[in-house]
């Protein structure tokens, strides 16, 4: 697993990617959608973790074995892609969206630890470090997918181009 630190770190990241997303594909003009999808990334970023708590007692123990059912790839991935295609037509899409971005993030910050992550019928893991050893190769690359994302939505890819030419790659390369 990966550190809670890191899980919040990935979060501000999936927050910027849902935000881009949602701008430039429901957010019909409204920046409110954006910025609701952006706070509900943050809140799906450690989602998987606190939903396994059962806050209605005062042990706070989990109800739900860890990385079982609040860690299902299917279930993020689904509710990712039913509010991407529900994006400018339903009130609760950008937050959902935003939601099961940073759910997502989670699920991809945890697998490459041994414990892996449900993605489908058994944990599936990428068994590449131990739990919290290499944070900040997870919160980097999260990092730099958010930049993409967001330079390609709402840049429309000058910086990356210009950012390849700079670095002396030069027509051969794109």
């Amino acid at each position: 697993m990966a550190s809670s630190k890191a899980h919040h770190a990935t979060g501000w990241a999936a927050a910027v990617i849902a935000a881009a997303v949602i701008e430039k594909s429901g957010g019909g003009g409204w920046h409110w959608a954006s910025a609701l999808g952006f706070v509900a990334a943050l809140f799906g970023s450690t989602a998987p973790d606190w939903l396994e708590v059962a806050w209605w007692s005062r042990s706070r123990r989990l109800w739900i074995t860890h990385r079982t059912w609040t860690h299902w790839g299917i279930a993020w991935i689904g509710l990712l892609v039913w509010a991407y295609h529900a994006l400018g037509t339903h009130a609760l899409a950008a937050p959902a969206f935003g939601f099961a971005c940073g759910g997502v993030m989670h699920l991809l910050a945890d697998w490459p630890n041994p414990l892996g992550v449900p993605w489908i019928a058994g944990r599936h893991s990428l068994n590449w470090w131990k739990s919290g050893r290499c944070d900040l190769v997870i919160v980097a690359l999260s990092w730099l997918i958010a930049l993409w994302v967001s330079d390609e939505l709402w840049l429309h890819g000058r910086h990356g181009l210009a950012l390849i030419h700079h670095f002396g790659f030069g027509p051969a390369y794109l």
